[in-house]
């Protein structure tokens, strides 16, 4: 071997400085992660068209929920009425795409009340602790010991049927979960240094609550958001079964099936429209949810 053999390699020291690779944020690379799972996307498009169909169903039917005609009474489905009709002739078609504005309604603000209380009491437990966090979560364990169906029933039958009781009752203790997990995360996160070097600038606790703790959660949160709302789906189909759902002349999933229930034996197609669309709602937002888990879970990533 002959020293002629080798060159040197001449390095431009400049060039050590620049990125490989396009910078990417956390959510950015969430996105993506979670477009990488198609089934969860087809999950986001079904509820997107169940949200547009419970606007534009009733116009494209031509009928309207509430109105009746005995004569019409029980028709299978045709081409006047798609989906058929229901024992007072109403159209079953324009009340199921009603029903779904109504479902989905209680399950989003259902939703959106256990994620503000949830966030709000679980963040302040976690992060102040000490006394504050055994007398708050000593609350959430006295209202979760409680069975859940029995104060939702109970507060049915002393406040007024409706649908913003119905809310009430569902979200009264619903939101010990969310504050659960957050507290969890929060009490995580809370000894981190990011934190600390922002106390010493001088944030307040406020600040570091919402302005680094909180948003570092938004993963769980989100998660447990997507499962909340099926829940809340299921619930109100559940108490609607009872009696105990939204007062008529409304419509929501839970009532036609309840309806639809007495003649099931003789008109079938009465009670599979409303339950398929409970199941499908319900199966989209456990596979968004899965869908976010992994996607947020930084051990998942490739």
């Amino acid at each position: 071997m002959q020293n002629n053999d080798f060159k040197p390699l001449h390095v431009d020291l400049s060039e050590a400085e620049k990125i490989s690779g396009k910078s990417t944020s956390y959510w950015r690379d969430a996105w993506r992660g979670f477009r990488k799972n198609k089934i969860a996307v087809a999950s986001v498009v079904i509820i997107i068209l169940l949200a547009i169909m419970s606007f534009a169903g009733g116009p494209i039917s031509g009928h309207n929920y509430y109105s009746n005609k005995l004569i019409d009474a029980n028709k299978s489905p045709s081409a006047e009425h798609w989906f058929g009709t229901d024992n007072l002739g109403r159209d079953v078609f324009a009340r199921t795409w009603y029903g779904a504005k109504i479902s989905l309604f209680i399950g989003l603000m259902a939703a959106l009340i256990d994620l503000i209380v949830g966030v709000i009491w679980g963040a302040v437990a976690g992060f102040f602790g000490g006394r504050i966090d055994e007398y708050m979560m000593r609350i959430a364990d006295i209202l979760y010991s409680v069975p859940y169906l029995l104060v939702v029933i109970l507060l049915m039958v002393i406040m007024p049927q409706g649908l913003w009781t119905l809310i009430l009752a569902m979200t009264i203790t619903g939101w010990i979960n969310m504050a659960r997990i957050v507290r969890g995360q929060v009490l995580q996160l809370r000894g981190e240094e990011y934190v600390m070097a922002s106390r010493s600038l001088g944030a307040g606790n406020m600040r570091l609550l919402f302005k680094h703790l909180v948003p570092n959660t938004m993963g769980p949160i989100l998660v447990t958001l997507t499962l909340t709302i099926p829940n809340a789906i299921f619930t109100e189909a559940f108490l609607s079964y009872l009696g105990l759902g939204v007062p008529a002349p409304l419509a929501s999933w839970g009532t036609m099936s309840s309806d639809a229930l007495q003649s099931f034996q003789y008109y079938p197609y009465q009670l599979f429209f409303p339950a398929f669309f409970i199941c499908l709602t319900m199966l989209a937002f456990n596979v968004i949810g899965d869908g976010l888990r992994d996607a947020l879970d930084p051990k998942e990533r490739k």
